[in-house]
């Protein structure tokens, strides 16, 4: 994702109510998120569909890491070697 501008990419949500088609078209063209403020407070971020698809799907990774990694600190882990042959026993079936 391109870095965010804030000289361009805070608008106040009258301003996008005034011009949704362009507000749409600067988000298409460069890839940038858009803050809305309302009362000179963030109140919304639009991005791109594509984008915002795939920092939801990174997310979703990393809280399965952060999971994975509090499991394994609480001793649940399993060692590698056992992990890989349950694996294999049940791709072999």
């Amino acid at each position: 994702m391109p870095s965010f501008r804030v000289d361009q990419d805070i608008r106040p949500l009258s301003e996008f109510r005034a011009g949704v088609a362009s507000f749409v078209k600067q988000i298409r063209e460069t890839g940038r998120p858009m803050v809305l403020t309302q009362r000179g407070r963030g109140v919304a971020v639009l991005a791109e569909a594509g984008e915002y698809e795939r920092m939801r799907e990174r997310l979703e990774l990393l809280e399965e890491v952060y999971q994975a990694e509090e499991q394994l600190a609480a001793g649940k882990g399993v060692p590698h070697e056992r992990a890989r042959a349950r694996i294999l026993k049940k791709i072999i079936r």
